[in-house]
């Protein structure tokens, strides 16, 4: 296994711990791990784990465990150790004494170190930034201690090491400007959120499980070019585009993806991106039918309950196209295939279906001798097609359902969604 991956720069060395409270899910954590570390440009060397029935505070894993990774690692230069957890300072330190001197890592720095590769917008670099600084600065000892034992590579990526060994006075400081910075984006967005809500368009969030298709999906409903990998956290900058549903238009949004466990420090750190898009009128929570969409679906539900999430929501399995038993899928749920093309039709079926108590889908006549009073309301409806006769102007339109009063003498007929 090593022999395959001596080319590669990095490679990372995975320790599992098997608790009490992730027993039942230690392989998904232990893979979804693997995926990170391919996300983050370094290659996996391989697992050892470990049962714990009490912690070791020291090490947080046993010494004989420990010794045992040493002897596996014997020879092998540049090996990482990704502690999959999270360790307090001094564990951190430890291991990496107990290990030789190597480089050790917990998970938290690891998915760090990604969103640091895949920030891509200023908002985005200055959150994450604000995140690993949050996170790095009480593991510093003196002047850099702590860091100077991870060396470069994997997890120093971001802020960068020379802010990082510099006083603890600059850090502090930094985060301050940091924070001020984020302050002043927050509220241009709020702004934003406010504007769109005086619209009559409608909010709809892609949100779910990192990895499931979000992005796929948000190029195939409105043509957009948001970018595309088979990785973790591909997706870190929130990204709007318009499309519309038999002539009604929506906003659709495209989010960060949520992990299992993802650290609460991370989930506050995007907090102020995330809740502009969950100021949303419709959520799709988009999950890979292919993969443990139980567990995908319950973290992304916890992760919006955290956030105090309460608008209407709708399940989009994604990656369907080889599910052969598609009723085996979540009840309610829309089996799609944004790679594919496959169900978009019923996805936008089911989008409208959720917005029939406040939109009304009607056929309006209009007089020629009311032209003039209804040019003063036709502002307010979504005009999907239109036609004259010798009498007047027959409209199939969308009504915002609090303005139907409005349109009363005109309405002469309902479709039902």
């Amino acid at each position: 296994m090593h022999e395959n991956i001596d080319n590669i720069i990095e490679k990372i060395y995975i320790i599992q711990p098997i608790t009490r409270e992730n027993a039942a899910k230690y392989k998904v954590l232990q893979a979804e791990a693997v995926s990170l570390i391919e996300s983050a440009g370094a290659a996996y060397a391989g697992t050892i784990y470990q049962n714990i029935r009490e912690i070791n505070a020291a090490t947080f894993v046993g010494e004989g465990k420990l010794q045992e990774l040493n002897e596996r690692l014997y020879g092998l230069e540049g090996i990482t150790i990704l502690f999959n957890g999270e360790l307090s300072p001094s564990q951190t330190l430890n291991i990496s004494a107990a290990l030789e001197n190597r480089k050790v890592i917990d998970r938290t720095t690891l998915i760090l170190d990604i969103f640091a590769k895949n920030a891509r917008s200023g908002e985005g670099k200055l959150q994450v930034e604000l995140a690993q600084l949050k996170y790095l600065y009480p593991r510093l000892k003196g002047k850099g201690e702590a860091l100077s034992r991870l060396g470069g590579g994997v997890g120093t990526r971001g802020p960068g090491e020379t802010k990082l060994e510099t006083d603890r006075r600059y850090i502090r400081g930094r985060l301050k400007y940091l924070e001020n910075r984020l302050k002043e984006t927050e509220k241009r967005r709020s702004l934003q959120t406010a504007r769109r809500q005086k619209t009559n368009v409608k909010t709809i969030a892609l949100v779910g499980y990192t990895n499931t298709g979000k992005s796929t999906l948000m190029n195939l409903l409105t043509g957009a070019d948001v970018y595309v990998k088979n990785e973790l956290f591909a997706t870190l900058d929130p990204t709007a585009r318009s499309f519309y549903v038999d002539g009604v238009e929506f906003l659709l949004v495209d989010t960060v993806g949520f992990l299992q466990d993802l650290p609460h420090n991370l989930i506050e750190a995007f907090k102020s991106t995330l809740e502009s898009a969950l100021h949303c009128d419709l959520a799709l929570i988009v999950c890979d039918a292919t993969g443990e969409y139980d567990m995908q679906l319950k973290t992304t539900l916890s992760t919006l309950e955290e956030m105090h999430f309460s608008s209407p929501y709708l399940i989009v399995m994604n990656k369907s196209e080889t599910v052969a038993d598609k009723t085996a899928l979540p009840y309610g749920s829309v089996a799609i295939s944004a790679k594919e093309h496959l169900g978009i039709d019923t996805l936008k079926h089911e989008i409208l279906r959720k917005f029939r108590e406040e939109l009304l889908f009607c056929t309006l006549f209009v007089p020629y001798a009311k032209i003039g009073e209804f040019a003063a309301l036709k502002p307010l409806i979504t005009e999907r097609s239109s036609s004259f006769n010798d009498d007047g102007q027959t409209i199939h339109a969308v009504i915002p359902a609090r303005y139907a009063e409005k349109f009363t003498e005109f309405v002469v007929s309902r479709t039902e969604i």
